[in-house]
């Protein structure tokens, strides 16, 4: 690159991380490199000195963004329940908060499938130019395993000794669940029924005797097809370079899609947490108030004591942890969706904690499937044993080993989506126990549910981040880094070098 190029390119961006752009490519000729794409993926933008004024700072935060929309959504729940809005009474703030916090959950869903397929295939492909990829995969199931079985651990201990099923008080409503988990009908799921993994559910309404189709994503399939058609691409050779480009290329696209999105996720969280107010209250809580403390005491255990002790031992700090994972936490215990917080996840994984891209953007994903310490360990182990004491039933040994193999093997029957109905069922018809016991628990799941999808984010981006300190690919100056801007906020200093670079180019020739 001459003298003149880099002239033009530092007119256009007036900034640090311009220069350290520049300074990485060095004299080479512009072009986009896929190494070099990782590397930069996870390298720190260093921003010009800010001068705004601490208020606006503050107010552009987007961390204080999130906190201000749940607290105005919760004042907005409250008005509109004062206002008489109730789960079977609906009002017009109430509908609207409904909308709003809806619309955004389908906005991060839609993306989801074609992250986690452009992801996927990338990481594969990536994991070609990584050294021990095998060993990476395997120490990242072991630590998915090792942090479930200090989770379901801890679910027991504190279900054992709250003893929330003998404490339940009267007048609990049961139903139905709406899934019901078996093993036979998870190994069945991961066969593709066709190439999106698409599914289409039909639901009957007892009361009118009107049909409703909907039509929805097995995520366990997508990644089976994605990691086929990535494998695939790997042993086709040369002749899949422009399939691996494209798809680099696409990834790009949605990830700025992503960021787009995840950019107005204020808004919805203050329709999301509103909307919960209205629907769930509070007077669900009473009669199962026991058993809604011991869960949010495990979650709080796993988050607030064992991911630190763990951050703390591998020689990380544990304030950058959180500061680095915290925005993708808050958006997952309002949306209540793991594969929905998924891009935000990633994000944080690769630009706050350091983790490189080739790396994170297959455990990250694979997380998101298999890595429930909220919903497949914590909350099965707890509800299982509310469900034996509610029933009063007797827990034997074996029992006690089945839950801990149960939630340790078969986390991945979640699939990320909301709620945990799937592994409960699960877990009790492993453990022959009544499944009448999921009804007693129906009305206060979305209530655990924000709580156990935080857990699961926080999990999903600690495990890549011990791996990566364990085989030494962490980028510590990245993870020790001050928390400033956006995830997705430093994607155009880079387009914009390449774009400066390319007008200068031709002029120098």
């Amino acid at each position: 690159m001459t003298d003149a190029s880099a002239s033009v390119i530092l007119r256009h961006l007036r900034t640090e991380n311009a220069q350290r752009l520049l300074t990485l490519m060095g004299t080479a000729h512009i072009q986009r490199p896929s190494t070099w794409s990782l590397m930069s993926s996870t390298t720190r933008a260093q921003k010009a000195p800010d001068n705004r004024s601490p208020a606006r700072k503050l107010l552009t935060s987007f961390g204080f963004q999130i906190l201000a929309a749940l607290v105005l959504g919760i004042a907005a729940g409250l008005i509109a329940v004062q206002l008489g809005a109730s789960k079977e009474n609906p009002t017009v703030l109430s509908d609207t908060l409904g909308t709003i916090g809806s619309s955004y959950v389908t906005l991060l869903r839609t993306a989801v499938v074609p992250l986690v397929f452009a992801a996927i295939v990338a990481s594969i492909s990536n994991l070609r130019r990584v050294q021990n990829a095998a060993r990476l995969a395997g120490q990242t199931l072991l630590w998915f395993a090792i942090t479930a079985f200090i989770a379901v651990t801890i679910g027991i201990v504190l279900g054992l000794v709250l003893q929330p099923g003998a404490r339940a008080g009267e007048g609990l409503e049961t139903g139905e669940p709406h899934n019901v988990g078996s093993w036979w009908n998870f190994l069945i799921g991961l066969i593709p029924q066709n190439f999106l993994g698409i599914e289409v559910g039909t639901s009957l309404d007892a009361t009118t005797g009107e049909a409703t189709s909907s039509v929805d994503f097995n995520i366990l399939q997508i990644i089976v097809i994605s990691a086929v058609v990535g494998i695939a691409a790997l042993k086709a050779g040369r002749k899949a370079e422009p399939f691996l480009a494209f798809t680099e290329s696409f990834l790009k696209v949605i990830q700025r899609v992503l960021w787009w999105i995840i950019r107005i996720a204020p808004i919805g969280t203050f329709g999301l947490i509103g909307n919960a107010v209205v629907q769930y209250g509070w007077d669900k809580l009473t009669s199962l108030i026991w058993f809604v403390a011991a869960v949010y005491i495990g979650l709080a255990l796993v988050l607030f004591v064992v991911y630190p002790i763990l951050v703390k031992t591998h020689g990380l700090s544990i304030k950058q942890y959180f500061s680095g994972v915290w925005p993708a936490v808050q958006l997952g215990f309002v949306s209540r969706s793991s594969l929905g917080t998924l891009p935000l996840t990633q994000r944080v994984t690769e630009r706050n904690l350091g983790v490189p891209s080739s790396y994170a953007s297959f455990a990250v994903p694979f997380g998101s499937t298999t890595k429930m310490d909220g919903c497949a360990a914590i909350y099965p182990a707890i509800a299982a044993i509310f469900v034996a004491q509610f029933f009063g039933l007797e827990l034997n040994f074996i029992q006690y080993l089945l839950i801990v193999l149960v939630s340790v093997v078969g986390s991945a029957a979640t699939a990320g989506t909301t709620g945990a109905t799937v592994m409960l069922t699960l877990t009790l018809s492993t453990l022959g126990l009544p499944l009448e016991g999921v009804g007693l628990l129906l009305a206060i799941d979305p209530i655990l549910d924000m709580g156990r999808t935080a857990v699961n984010v926080a999990g999903q981006a600690l495990v890549p981040t011990i791996v990566a300190k364990r085989e030494g690919i962490l980028d510590e100056e990245l993870y020790n880094a001050p928390r400033e801007g956006l995830p997705f906020a430093d994607d155009s200093d880079e387009d914009a070098v390449y774009e400066a670079a390319a007008e200068a180019e031709p002029a120098n020739r």
